[in-house]
This record gives structure tokens, sequence and C-alpha cells, in this order.
């Protein structure tokens, strides 16, 4: 079911600032979310049809610089369409694992990992409160409301603790943290629909203790 609701919502397509991956993405954003909204299963909002800008971001940034996951043990937290997974895939992470707590989600991660010929492990559940290591979290668009960058933040400190690499990428959300140190900053193409503008600058953070 899962898997089949996002074949039929999304067409697959570039993405425009990471042309070298396609992504299943929605034609009708808004008309997307109206349909999820009205289905009546308590479903979460479609954030898995979208490129959002963090993700964005951080693909790019790793794609660019392959050797921050080369070789890695990777985890893509709140993977949403997955596409953080399928670029440190691509830059030769293994293995990698795509989280969300939202079915859904993680079908699209599989559609869009088959649709660019890598693989990558899907975890379904909240992992915020586990302490699995990796060599590498990576985290895009996390800071979106209060309640989740509360939860994130400690986790992804706790990962940076153990040694991890952790990167986040975030266009200036309401509940980026302080004391992040900058990696890059990039000027990402994004739903108009959805985020109001064109463009979104976006920067990649280090998460550390």
């Amino acid at each position: 079911m899962p898997l089949e609701f996002v074949r039929a919502h999304t067409v697959p397509a570039p993405v425009p600032f990471i042309p070298e991956i396609t992504l299943r993405q929605a034609e009708e954003p808004i008309a997307l979310w109206e349909v999820t909204e009205a289905d009546g299963t308590s479903q979460p909002p479609p954030f898995w049809a979208f490129a959002w800008a963090g993700g964005q971001a951080l693909a790019r940034h790793i794609l660019d610089e392959p050797d921050l996951v080369a070789g890695r043990s990777v985890l893509d937290l709140a993977t949403g369409s997955g596409l953080v997974a399928v670029a440190a895939a691509r830059a030769g992470a293994h293995p990698v694992t795509a989280n969300d707590i939202d079915p859904f989600s993680l079908a699209a991660a599989e559609a869009n990992a088959e649709a660019n010929g890598v693989r990558v492990e899907l975890v379904e559940g909240d992992l915020l409160d586990g302490d699995d290591r990796y060599g590498v979290v990576l985290a895009g668009d996390v800071f979106y409301s209060r309640e989740m960058a509360g939860r994130v933040l400690p986790f992804l400190r706790r990962a940076a603790g153990r040694g991890s690499l952790v990167l986040v990428g975030d266009p200036g959300r309401a509940y980026l943290p302080e004391g992040l140190i900058q990696r890059a900053v990039y000027d990402v193409p994004v739903s108009e629909a959805l985020e109001s503008v064109p463009v979104r600058r976006t920067t990649v953070w280090q998460v550390t203790t």
C-alpha cells in the first residue's frame, strides 16, 4: 500500500540542485497534501514527496566531498524521500540506513534508491532514544518545530560524542540551535508553493558535543 501510494502520487525527475539524482516528487504539492489530509488514516504530512532545502544541501555536500562518507556506515535520520541516503550511497557509504517513523517515507526511500541503482537499509521507528553507532549521522531539515528540535539535538550530540561525524542541512528554520560549526552554504532552488520563495539559502552544519 505505501509503495503503491507513493508511485501513484509522484513522478521521477532529476533534482535541480542535484541533477545526478532522480527523485520521485509530487507534481502538485498542495494537491497531494490535501489528499493525505483527507485520507482519514491519521497519515503524516507527505514530507517524502519533496526535495526539501536542507536535504538538498546535505546531498550536494556529500556528493561534492565523498570522502566524508565513503566506506563508512551512515544513518540518514528522518529520511523523508530518502534523498540524502541515496546521495550517501552514491558517494560510497556502506551500509546506508534510511530511518523514519512514516512507512510512506520508507516506501519513497525504497523507490528512490531503486531508481538510482543504490542499496539502502530501511528502518521504521523512533531512534532518538537509542545509541546505535554509525560512522556518519546525517539529518536534513529537522529543526522545523520546537518538539522535533528538542528531541533530535540530544540524539545528534550523543552521536558526535561517540565519534560519529554528524552533519545537518538547514535553511534557517526557526528552531536551529546555536553552537554548530558551519561547513558549507548553498542557494538551493525549492518549491515556491511550499516555501513561498524560489530559493532558500541553506547551510550544512556539523554538530559537536
